[in-house]
């Protein structure tokens, strides 16, 4: 048997299975929920229960206060449906009429960025393009079924190899085969793209935070961005351990220095002698610098707790809530 779910405001349908999350069942239905990590760390998916119950499912704190359950709140990601639903959120329109794709890919170059980074180019079939928004982000199938997550670094724009930047976590089934047995010429599958993580239509300055390879993602949304001149005003924090974990900060250096809407600060959490710039948690630099968010947008992709605390930290400092995006890049829940 299955439930039916209605999506207010757009009085779009779908049905969904018992146990099947609402996230999945919509995708597959073909309406565009907005989604980031989709295991319950992000809080990107989350939406309003108008009638009906659900189960919640299994997610971290963080991402769902007592309070916003109080209120109807759920992440779609996780909420499994336990009878007809009605649901409040707004569908994501820009990626409707992107194709999802699995498609073989060959890895044209490797390159260690950082001690624990590693960049990979793929190079797609001569017949194939993979069409995506800055930001998104394509899964590698793996042979035994379950799937590794990773944000695109490179803009849409760029019609050489896909690029990634991969960090390596110990004991990780994926990421322990780049940084050991895979080579140039191996050949891999990948879905996607899949993520609502990409810039809206809006005047309102962006401000942008990431923190490690978080990076990718907002690379791929900056270049594109300052390719096509977009007037609006980008301030982007990159926070990291150590300056060697700033793994490509020319380039961000470089927009600096030709462009006069936008803005670079580096931010390091535990910096050696003689490092001349920010010292802190990231997020708390924005604090710093900003005394009044509510006029403004922002994109945060790292770790869940620091896009947690941004998150709680921005809407304390006026930023509406429709008004932050987030990619929160949880490898300990997906076994990188």
């Amino acid at each position: 048997m299955s439930y039916q779910v209605t999506i207010q405001p757009s009085g779009h349908q779908f049905s969904v299975n018992p146990g099947e999350t609402l996230l999945h069942a919509s995708l597959h239905a073909g309406f565009a929920l907005p989604y980031g990590c989709r295991n319950g760390a992000c809080g990107a998916c989350k939406g309003k229960v108008l009638s009906g119950e659900v189960d919640l499912g299994n997610y971290q704190s963080g991402a769902l206060s007592p309070e916003e359950e109080a209120r109807g709140l759920a992440l779609f990601c996780c909420a499994t449906a336990k009878s007809d639903l009605g649901i409040e959120v707004k569908e994501v329109g820009a990626t409707l009429d992107i194709p999802v794709k699995t498609l073989p890919c060959r890895v044209e170059r490797m390159e260690r960025l950082a001690d624990d980074v590693m960049a990979l180019w793929l190079k797609l079939p001569a017949n194939e393009r993979l069409q995506f928004l800055p930001g998104q982000y394509i899964d590698f199938l793996l042979k035994d079924g379950q799937r590794r997550s990773f944000s695109l670094a490179n803009s849409p724009e760029d019609d050489g190899p896909l690029e990634l930047h991969v960090r390596q976590v110990k004991g990780g089934k994926f990421t322990e085969q780049v940084f050991s047995t895979m080579k140039p010429k191996d050949i891999l599958r990948i879905n996607g793209p899949h993520g609502s993580f990409f810039l809206r239509e809006s005047d309102k300055p962006v401000l942008l935070v990431a923190g490690g390879t978080g990076y990718a993602p907002i690379k791929s949304i900056l270049a594109h961005a300052l390719h096509h001149q977009n007037p609006r005003e980008f301030v982007f924090y990159w926070g990291a351990r150590a300056q060697s974990d700033l793994y490509q900060p020319d380039l961000p250096a470089q927009w600096q220095e030709t462009h006069a809407n936008f803005s670079f600060i580096p931010v390091l959490d535990q910096p050696v002698d003689h490092w001349p710039g920010r010292v802190g948690r990231v997020h708390e630099a924005v604090l710093a610098d900003f005394a009044d968010l509510s006029g403004y947008e922002a994109y945060v992709c790292g770790a869940p707790p620091m896009v947690q605390a941004a998150r709680r930290d921005f809407l304390a400092r006026g930023l509406p809530e429709d008004a932050f995006y987030s990619d929160a890049f949880d490898y300990q829940i997906k076994q990188a």
